[in-house]
């Protein structure tokens, strides 16, 4: 999952460097690495708030965010660090604390997509409950007794009430024998994707959705 498109900048090197770096890999954050010690992470923010732009960044070292992640550490890690630092680049370091890469947010949005079979041929059912009424293993009991099986399913709570989401991705583009099952059992289908242009539109949802569940 590391990305192979961001190049770090030296604490030598002026803000404009590291500005132009950002605007090539569409990020607003770039590593500060020297001689692979991880120095830290600059923000275009932190740039233009120390006058950064035509100075070296080693001036105001002490400014950076230091924050790094190791490359062992699981996804699910990775996701919630940058949500709370709202960061769009994450540094990973290597065992021996030296500088190994980085994530984008866009490597994070993709190795999800993959985690969660988004990619794999198949429908995508949306059933919307409230929350006392949600039971995984009735649902799956439903859907695998139409020979369809569940690769995969996210819960999207909705905030500030009991109603939820369950976004099921299912092993079968014809779903229509797993709809009337599921209504028969009183639940609301709320969408239904079978063909991969409608899938495409929905990964796309769920892509800018990410993207602003992670505010950046």
């Amino acid at each position: 999952m590391i990305s192979d498109i961001i190049t770090p900048v030296r604490s030598s090197e002026n803000g404009k460097k590291a500005l132009s770096n950002m605007d090539v890999y569409r990020v607003s954050h770039i590593p500060v690495v020297d001689d692979s010690k991880y120095m830290g992470l600059v923000s275009d923010k932190l740039i233009y708030d120390l006058n950064l732009v035509d100075e070296p960044i080693s001036k105001e070292l002490d400014k950076l965010n230091t924050t790094h992640v190791h490359k062992d550490q699981h996804i699910f890690e990775l996701a919630i660090v940058m949500y709370k630092l709202k960061i769009s680049v994450l540094p990973v370091l290597d065992d021996d604390h030296y500088y190994f890469g980085a994530i984008t947010l866009y490597d994070l949005a993709r190795r999800f997509a993959n985690l969660f079979s988004l990619q794999e041929i198949g429908g995508v059912l949306v059933l919307e409950m409230n929350v006392n009424d949600y039971s995984i293993s009735q649902i799956s009991q439903i859907v695998e007794s139409n020979d369809v099986k569940i690769l995969s399913f996210f819960i999207n709570r909705k905030p500030g009430t009991n109603n939820m989401d369950v976004i099921l991705k299912l092993d079968r583009e014809e779903l229509s024998g797993v709809v009337q099952a599921l209504m028969r059992y009183n639940y609301n289908v709320k969408a239904v994707y079978q063909d991969r242009s409608m899938l495409t539109d929905l990964y796309q949802d769920r892509y800018d959705q990410f993207m602003r569940f992670m505010n950046i």
